[in-house]
């Protein structure tokens, strides 16, 4: 046996090329071909094989990207979407690899985006088990009660057309809340913490309480922060921002050498 051999997910992760849970739908698919034969989970194969995903061959030499994103409102986390004309590909400039988004954020709502070429990365940042905490700052056109939040905070039902579908406790702090006086209106602003990652579920844990959400913005993933990056900016993450995030995903990352700074929008 070839002590080289890994399991095939687990290196066209390393390659870059998506994460290790969407390598195995590939592979599921029959997308996947090691040296021109069609393979099943639990397969094998070394870097010097010929590794093809949907005819197109894997590199496994390549510099690895750590990036942080400021995605501004209106755009697509997707790499390619028909159906929108905005995509967080066109902010990526300088960026020459082929990296990907770590989780995603919905059109409507802005703030921090991770992105990689480091399928292993995404993939502890994104697994539940190391529940990995994300934060948000919520803006919504109401005072809200405090039994809201209470019920908030302790989960709620998310589930669609009567399935059950309750969200994890989460930490919420109030930043602020302001009633209307004159011509200034009513506003909540919250910081929201959760270690899931369910679709939506910060509009959805609102939507089930009553709430409407007027402003959404990820402020931080694992300990990383926006800082002061401003809409459509990047920059590769810091020794110390991967330090961070190797401490929440129990694993140790190396910095890019020369970290760049994208172009603003």
């Amino acid at each position: 046996m070839n002590k080289d051999k890994e399991r095939l997910q687990k290196l066209i992760a390393e390659s870059g090329h998506c994460s290790r849970r969407a390598a195995e739908e590939l592979i599921k698919a029959g997308a996947v071909k090691v040296n021109g034969r069609a393979v099943r989970i639990g397969d094998k194969a070394s870097k010097s094989d010929i590794v093809t995903v949907m005819g197109r061959r894997l590199e496994f030499s390549r510099k690895i990207r750590y990036i942080k994103l400021y995605k501004p409102r209106g755009y697509t986390s997707s790499l390619a979407d028909s159906h929108s004309k905005k995509l967080i590909t066109e902010l990526l400039k300088g960026v020459e690899e082929r990296v990907y988004p770590v989780g995603r954020l919905d059109k409507d709502s802005e703030g921090l985006l991770l992105l990689t070429n480091d399928g292993d990365f995404a993939n502890r940042i994104t697994h539940p088990r190391l529940q990995i905490k994300k934060k948000y700052r919520v803006t919504l056109p109401h005072v809200i009660p405090e039994e809201i939040i209470e019920r908030l905070c302790a989960g709620v039902n998310i589930g669609e057309d009567g399935a059950r579908e309750m969200t994890a406790p989460c930490e919420i702090n109030v930043v602020v809340s302001e009633k209307a006086t004159g011509d200034k209106k009513a506003r909540t602003v919250l910081e929201i913490a959760i270690t899931e990652g369910k679709n939506r579920q910060i509009r959805r844990m609102c939507s089930a309480v009553g709430l409407e959400v007027a402003r959404l913005k990820r402020t931080s993933v694992g300990g990383v922060k926006l800082g002061m990056l401003k809409p459509g900016e990047h920059l590769d993450l810091t020794e110390k921002e991967l330090k961070i995030l190797g401490q929440a995903t129990e694993k140790k990352y190396t910095p890019p050498r020369t970290p760049t700074k994208g172009k603003k929008l």
